[in-house]
């Protein structure tokens, strides 16, 4: 039987973000044109403008109302046109109420493709929470977006960059209300993910590492009792399921040790817990240049009935529309998306 390329839906991002450029940018990679057969979900007049500014005039728009009439041929871009912006009302870097409906079209749209499985994969570009907002759409982001719209109740945001992985007992919320959901269910439950995660991407045995909440991952309570009553418990009911997990193990020295080969993935009990490492290694600034030189890192979806994967940063409004944006991130999640389908088969 002949190998068919995965068909991977894209989404645009928030139109006057930097999404539509890294669109481009990607798509025009040879690489890219080899791994899969890509098609990007959004505005085909944001797209035709994206590849003027970034400098491939040469790639070939083929507007499209259904997966059937795209060509996936070379320099060509297959975009499912939705008719989401009016050019009349449409700035760069401008937080608006109808580039967060666009954002979130688009969004609904790749879902709805991937559930039908038209599609095999969805890859997102950063949407502004606040347009989202502004467009009536009240959620904290594309995890909790997916989550509702394929009926999942059980998931977890996994961030991953070379060998560092990352999952989050909780995201999206005040720092005191993610204490507050450090219990030994949902603990148990990331584990879980994590580890079925893990094993999706090719990881036949993983190895888990659960940090700690409280300095020290608590003292032996001194500084915190929710590693004995809730993580410990957690820990403990998993083993018996023949999950390999270790743990609480303290915050401050867990990731050293993932990056040392000692776990394949950490599970961390909040948001920039387990962010502000990853981001530390994927995202490289050069000072003497005023540039990033590396924005790296990808954002799974894990506990999905389909695939999601995305840019692991911001709609970066302050440089949209120059041309400038790094599009290493959208190509890592391109990636990411193309071995969960292989590994699915």
């Amino acid at each position: 039987m002949k190998y068919r390329k995965p068909i991977i839906g894209i989404t645009m991002g928030d139109p006057s973000g930097n999404g539509p450029e890294l669109c481009v940018k990607a798509l025009a990679r040879t690489e890219i044109q080899q791994l899969c057969n890509p098609v990007v979900i959004g505005d085909a007049r944001i797209i035709e403008r994206a590849a003027v500014i970034v400098g491939h005039p040469e790639m070939k728009i083929n507007q499209i109302s259904s997966i059937s009439e795209a060509n996936f041929l070379p320099d060509t871009i297959n975009i499912f046109h939705m008719d989401l912006v009016d050019f009349r009302e449409f700035e760069f870097g401008k937080v608006s109420a109808m580039c967060g409906n666009a954002a979130f079209q688009s969004v609904t749209k790749v879902i709805e493709l991937a559930l039908q499985k038209e599609i095999d994969a969805t890859v997102t570009n950063a949407l502004n929470k606040e347009a989202l907002n502004m467009a009536g759409f009240h959620y904290n982001g594309h995890t909790e977006i997916f989550a509702e719209y394929t009926g999942t109740k059980k998931y977890t945001m996994m961030l991953a960059h070379q060998n560092l992985r990352v999952v989050h007992v909780s995201t999206h919320v005040s720092l005191r209300q993610a204490c507050d959901m450090v219990c030994k269910d949902r603990v148990a439950d990331v584990i879980r993910i994590a580890n079925q995660g893990c094993m999706d991407m090719g990881i036949k045995e993983p190895r888990i590492g659960v940090a700690g909440l409280n300095p020290h991952a608590g003292e032996n309570g001194l500084f915190g009792t929710e590693e004995i009553e809730e993580i410990i418990p957690a820990i403990n009911t998993t083993r018996l399921e023949g999950i390999y997990v270790e743990g609480p193990v303290p915050p401050d020295t867990i990731f050293s040790k993932a990056r040392g080969g000692w776990y394949d993935v950490v599970v961390c009990m909040y948001h920039d817990q387990g962010h502000i490492p990853l981001k530390v290694i994927g995202f490289n600034y050069n000072k003497k240049e005023r540039k990033w030189d590396a924005v790296e890192g990808v954002n799974i979806t894990l506990g999905l009935p389909i695939i999601r994967t995305s840019v692991d940063h911001g709609t970066g409004f302050g440089h949209a529309g120059q041309g400038i944006a790094n599009e290493a991130s959208l190509v890592n999640a391109i990636d990411y998306a193309v071995k969960l389908v292989e590994n699915k088969k």
